[in-house]
């Protein structure tokens, strides 16, 4: 199915799943669709399975949303105990969008249906009437059992799903590898448990391969601790002098935690000249995206903000960006950062999502089905993939997600038959374009910003001194609180908290 057939299908209000394999534009599709929704006046709540992916997508967790938390059951008289914020929300909610579905358990979805249920009084109706919205790729990162939890299986086996009875949308054009390539057979075969021994040797040619000396490459690794070595290892070997960028946040210290754990840009940005940066975050004027790849080559004067020289060719001064955490229409929290990270190495975890130019894959410590597939998934074609090596793991992914996909594969085609009388209204918007246009945001609209936040405090936003951090670990040590040194120090008091911690230790500062 295209994208503009799978468009109009979520806008005529059919509850679907979409889904199909990396890099067809699952999360193109849910923007638009978001973005059409609410300009129609419609209340959409928007949620993942985890917060890394409900950043992408500007939302929240599905737990969050719908309260359950981390409860594998219901507890007795749950939603009885409801806040009426969150009651609320559920009730005014007329679309639930929740991403990457592969990695929530069967049982809790069933969970959430019954919330929904109950508080919006409609028992008989599946999720009380809302239009669920449902994305993800089984062939990802499965759902996780512990050990002392309730175990469960895939979305499609609960008692939520057979009553909703989903359309299912599977998108069938490749954005990303080209069809061509090698790299796009190796993955489909990998998809369909068909790797014959020739793409087994194509791909570990690429471990004999050498990137050429002048190419900046990402790192892709499946565990932190190596990720962080690299980093470190490699910012340290730069010359020159550290640049650091503390983040400012809003909202309530619980909500910030719980944001921060999404939030691909670091609460303290550490950069040089010269050290290899990613993108975190989609540029609104597409000057750069999620993954994008280049090299620190200067400092802006007067702000210090890093001139990064993207692979694209493209030399763009880096701006701090928001992050949100909603929860339906209320913001509960939000962080501003320069959305950059280090980009010498990144897990394979924190990669979905990403399109990567060129990367270097270690998967000797592949450990569960389908993260060979992420990993070797992020890059365009073969010749831009350089392997460390691989384990048998890396090129396994779950027998159960070869039966559903080929299920959802079936389905799909009968729902493309079904709703074929809406394939002209998809060329249609295709030629007229996808809808109303967001209103451009003014050049100097962050300047303005910061210009307000410095009437607060002076210092907002401004390179840490030596004497400052002086004055900072002097008067902290000598019973200064972190009210007392904002405003000695002209910063917001989360900017103190932040450099405190960086000097003292987490557990030194409140």
């Amino acid at each position: 199915m295209n994208q503009g057939l799978a468009l109009e299908i979520l806008l005529a209000g059919e509850s679907a799943l979409l889904t199909g394999p990396a890099g067809t534009g699952k999360t193109y599709v849910l923007n638009q669709f978001i973005r059409l929704s609410k300009y129609e006046g419609k209340h959409v709540s928007v949620t993942a399975t985890t917060g890394l992916a409900a950043t992408h997508l500007g939302g929240t967790t599905i737990h969050t949303w719908s309260g359950i938390g981390i409860n594998d059951s219901l507890p007795d008289g749950f939603v009885d105990h409801i806040s009426k914020g969150r009651r609320d929300i559920i009730e005014k909610t007329d679309i639930l969008i929740i991403d990457e579905v592969s990695m929530l358990h069967d049982y809790r979805l069933d969970m959430v249906d019954e919330v929904c249920r109950i508080v919006r009084k409609q028992p008989d109706t599946p999720f009380g009437g809302i239009q669920l919205i449902m994305s993800g790729d089984f062939f990802q990162l499965p759902p996780i059992n512990r050990e002392g939890s309730r175990t469960g299986g895939f979305v499609v086996e609960s008692h939520a799903w057979r009553d909703l009875d989903p359309i299912i949308l599977y998108l069938d054009d490749q954005y990303r590898q080209d069809e061509n390539d090698d790299l796009y057979d190796i993955l489909t075969h990998l998809r369909a448990g068909d790797l014959r021994r020739r793409h087994a040797e194509l791909l570990l040619a690429r471990a004999d391969e050498t990137p050429p000396p002048t190419s900046s490459l990402t790192e892709l690794h499946t565990i932190n601790v190596d990720v962080d070595r690299i980093n470190n290892q490699q910012l340290e070997r730069l010359p020159g002098d550290e640049v650091a960028y503390d983040q400012h946040t809003t909202g309530s210290v619980s909500y910030v935690e719980s944001l921060q754990r999404s939030v691909l840009a670091p609460a303290t940005l550490t950069l040089k000249k010269g050290a290899l940066v990613m993108a975190v975050k989609n540029d609104t004027n597409r000057r750069y995206a999620n993954g994008s790849i280049g090299t620190v080559v200067a400092f802006e004067n007067g702000s210090d903000y890093p001139v990064v020289e993207f692979h694209s060719g493209r030399t763009v001064t880096m701006m701090p960006d928001t992050w949100e955490l909603r929860d339906g229409d209320k913001k509960r929290a939000s962080i501003s950062q320069i959305p950059l990270r280090l980009a010498w190495a990144i897990t394979v975890h924190k990669s979905q999502g990403m399109t990567l130019d060129i990367a270097r894959i270690d998967l000797t410590k592949a450990f569960v089905p389908g993260m060979g597939y992420v990993a070797l998934s992020r890059v365009k074609k073969l010749s831009n993939l350089y392997l460390t090596g691989i384990n048998r793991m890396a090129l396994q992914v779950s027998e159960q997600a070869q039966e559903i996909d080929s299920q959802l594969r079936r389905q799909s085609v009968a729902a493309a038959k079904r709703f074929s009388h809406l394939h002209q209204k998809a060329v249609k918007r295709k030629d007229e374009g996808v809808g109303p246009k967001k209103k451009k945001q003014p050049s100097g609209s962050w300047a303005q910003k910061i210009a307000v936040m410095r009437e607060t405090y002076p210092q907002a936003y401004m390179l840490w001194t030596e004497a400052d951090d002086a004055t900072l670990k002097t008067d902290f040590l000598g019973g200064a609180d972190i009210m007392m040194l904002s405003k000695k120090l002209g910063r917001h008091e989360g900017s103190i908290r932040m450099r405190l911690q960086k000097h003292f230790g987490e557990d030194m500062v409140a």
